[in-house]
Formats: C-alpha cells, structure tokens, sequence
C-alpha cells in the first residue's frame, strides 16, 4: 500500500529540518510545504490506484551549503576551544570555576588569525650573525651592541613619523565615527584640578602653596615700587633708583647678606667687597684702606663688590653646643 510509504519521509523531515541553520533551514521548510501539498493532491485525486514506481519524482537535491568566507593565514578552529582558553585564564587569575556551556554558545568553528607582535625588536650582532637575548651581550661573541649590530624593524626617520601622522589624520577623517582616541597635547587651555566637597557641597580647587608677595619702597619718598619692569627697577614718584637702603617686606636680611639682587649701593650699606688678591671679603660697609685679615691687603677701588645673591645662613653655634651636649648625655658606657 501506499500509505506507508509515504508516512516515512514525512516523519524524517523534521529531524533533518532541525540540522539546518540560517537560510538553508527556511529553503528547506519552504520545500517541504510545497511538496507536502502536492503530495495530499496527488493522493486525493488518486488514491484507488497505486502510484507507479516509475512516475514518482526525484528526491529533492540537498540545499548548497553557505560558502565560507576565504582569509589569508586563518585556521578554523572550534568555537570550544576559544572559550576553554579564557576560562582557564580567568579561572587561574581571579580563582573561579567557569563551565564554558553556561558562559557562551559553544556550537560551530571559528577563524583565528596568528598574527606577529608588532612592537617587538630583534638586534643581530654584526660580528657573528646571531640574535641577541633580553640582554646587551651577545651569547655568541661576547659582544656589546652598539650602533653596528642590524635592528628590525629599522628605526624609522622624522620624515617617516610625519607621513604616519598623516596616514592616520586622513584615516580619521574617513572614519569619523569609529575614530581612534589620539591623545591631545595641548595646553594652552588652564588645567584646574579639583574634586568634589563634602555632602555635595562647593568643589575644592587646588590653588597651589600659597607665597608671600614681596613690596619694596622708596627711602626717599616712601612710596611703593612696582615691578612693572625688570629692566627699570626706579620709583614712579621721585624717579630714584631702588637702591640697598630702599626697605624690603617682609625682611629677609639673613637670606640675603650681601644685599638684595638688582640693587644699587646705598648710603646707608655700601654692600660686602672682596680683596682682589685672596678674594676674601671685607666686613659689611667696610672704608677704604681696612686691611684684609688674610693678606694683610687695604681695600681699594680695585676690590671688587660681592655680587648679591641667595647665602644658607650658618648655623648658630649655642644651638650647635646644645645639641652636642644633648648627645654626650645620651651616649651610654660600656660595662
């Protein structure tokens, strides 16, 4: 009979529809619903008599496979595989236990590229044409590198940077979506560093360490020196020129014992002169004709003026002596 006949394909059909993915599986569904409804036709319009063996029709040709992208250099692994990896390495980094069937879909192959490490330097000793280690030293010869020994990839010249930057610039502007992040090194913009106050309150602004402003004043008419210029340091009143006497606030005499720089001898201190012949200084104001304690020299025009500058003041010696006496107390004998 004919009934059983046709009951088999009708029944393999689903199990071969599930195989099938993507395209080939909606061919396939397509087919089947069309030759399902000829087939009740056939059967409705015919079914006293049996169908002929030599009039039934072909089977239907399988559906062509999807043809599988070619890549140069890729080898077709299985997905599996790919996910075993990283969750061998998460599991040995973060110490969890990751099943790849529960993480992703494991089913089908993947490509994968080998690619070489871009970055990466190799130095040949131009002596024995061998590759250097991580070291400088050849592991051949002995040899130290130098300009001599080959370097791959080549060192590339300035003019070979610039085309880069504009290879990349140009590629930007193609892909403006998916633009690389460049870097940018411009400061002409006020970079303020701050972070958020308390309970959401005003930010906190990092000022910096906070610095005294020096003010200088004329002794002759006491007014103010600006420093609009460092060439000419003169008053704007009386026109006269700032000079050693001109007082300075806050006081820094100590730190400054030879006067301060960029000022005139005054009247009142003269500034610090040095013998000419042993370079040793004269006391402070000191006339001419006072003779030098190191050479017995007497200051004349010939002697220079020390030249104002910042001094380290020396050490007090009662704070000297204390401390010395301090550790004489501390120290312990032996037994």
């Amino acid at each position: 009979m004919s009934s059983p006949a046709t009951a088999a394909p009708t029944g393999a059909t689903p199990k071969e529809g599930k195989k099938r993915r993507g395209v080939s599986k909606m061919l396939y569904q397509v087919r089947a619903v069309f030759k399902k409804g000829g087939r009740s036709r056939t059967t409705a319009t015919a079914q006293p008599a049996a169908p002929e063996p030599a009039l039934m029709s072909p089977p239907p040709a399988p559906a062509a496979a999807p043809k599988v992208p070619q890549y140069e250099g890729a080898t077709k692994i299985p997905r599996l595989q790919i996910h075993e990896e990283r969750a061998k390495k998460l599991g040995s980094r973060f110490g969890l236990e990751i099943k790849p069937s529960e993480w992703h879909s494991t089913e089908g192959d993947v490509f994968r590229v080998e690619k070489g490490v871009r970055m990466r330097i190799h130095r040949e000793c131009h002596r024995c044409h061998s590759a250097f280690g991580a070291g400088n030293e050849c592991p051949n010869c002995q040899h130290k590198r130098c300009k001599n020994c080959t370097r791959y990839p080549v060192k590339r010249t300035d003019s070979e940077r610039e085309a880069n930057r504009t290879r990349r610039e140009a590629a930007i502007r193609r892909n403006k979506e998916n633009a690389p992040i460049i870097p940018s090194y411009d400061y002409s913009e006020k970079i303020i560093l701050k972070r958020p106050g308390k309970a959401g309150g005003q930010d906190l602004v990092f000022k910096g360490k906070p610095r005294m402003r020096v003010r200088r004043n004329c002794h002759m008419c006491n007014s103010l020196i600006t420093a609009h210029s460092k060439q000419a340091r003169t008053c704007d009143n009386c026109g006269h020129r700032r000079c050693a006497d001109c007082p300075r606030n806050p006081d820094a005499k100590k730190k400054y014992p030879y006067g301060y720089p960029n000022d005139e001898p005054g009247a009142t201190f003269k500034g610090v002169h040095a013998c000419h012949e042993c370079k040793k200084k004269f006391p402070a104001n000191a006339e001419d004709g006072t003779e030098c304690r190191n050479c017995s020299h007497q200051k004349c025009a010939d002697c220079p003026r020390v030249k104002p500058r910042k001094v380290e003041p020396e050490p007090d010696p009662d704070i000297l002596e204390s401390l010395r006496l301090r550790m004489e107390a501390l120290r312990t004998t032996e037994v």
